[in-house]
């Protein structure tokens, strides 16, 4: 490593049996993973949690109260946002953790846009999951279609 001219950090690197317990790396939390049907382990990748807490935090900016811009240029926003966060994390097993920014998404959407229009109380009639999904066009993670693998590229 000297050689390359690199060093490692000590309190960060650490050695672990991949088989048996779980790391993150570059965002993601790779190690054992249990199937729900039929109850086999496998060795697979998901978004880390440090990872999912940042892409909810992140949701928060365009959708700050002060933001007085019009909605097609809020949602563009966020859409970019989320379409490239939902690229990167697009390896392995993504359904919990694209399930639980799609929740936070629709939260702060719902508050943005009932503030925005001073409707009262939580604003779940006026601005449902389906019509900020579908009506609004804000990116629904869990319904992205992910990119082929590489090796399936013809």
């Amino acid at each position: 490593m000297t050689k390359l001219g690199l060093t490692l950090n000590e309190a960060k690197t650490s050695v672990k049996d991949a088989r048996r317990q779980g790391f993150d790396f570059l965002g993601y939390t790779l190690g054992p993973r249990h199937l729900p049907k039929g109850g086999r382990w496998y060795l697979g990748a998901s978004p880390s949690k440090k990872s999912v807490l940042r892409i909810k935090t992140k949701v928060r900016g365009p959708l700050r109260p002060g933001n007085m811009g019009a909605w097609p240029d809020v949602r563009k926003r966020l859409n970019r946002l989320l379409a490239g966060w939902a690229a990167y994390f697009s390896h392995g097993t993504c359904a919990p953790a694209y399930e639980a920014v799609d929740r936070q998404v629709y939260d702060r959407v719902r508050h943005f846009l009932r503030r925005r229009h001073k409707v009262q109380g939580r604003g779940t009639n006026r601005f449902s999951r389906e019509h900020v999904f579908g009506e609004l066009q804000v990116l629904r993670l869990r319904r992205v279609r992910r990119a082929p693998p590489p090796w399936a590229v013809q």
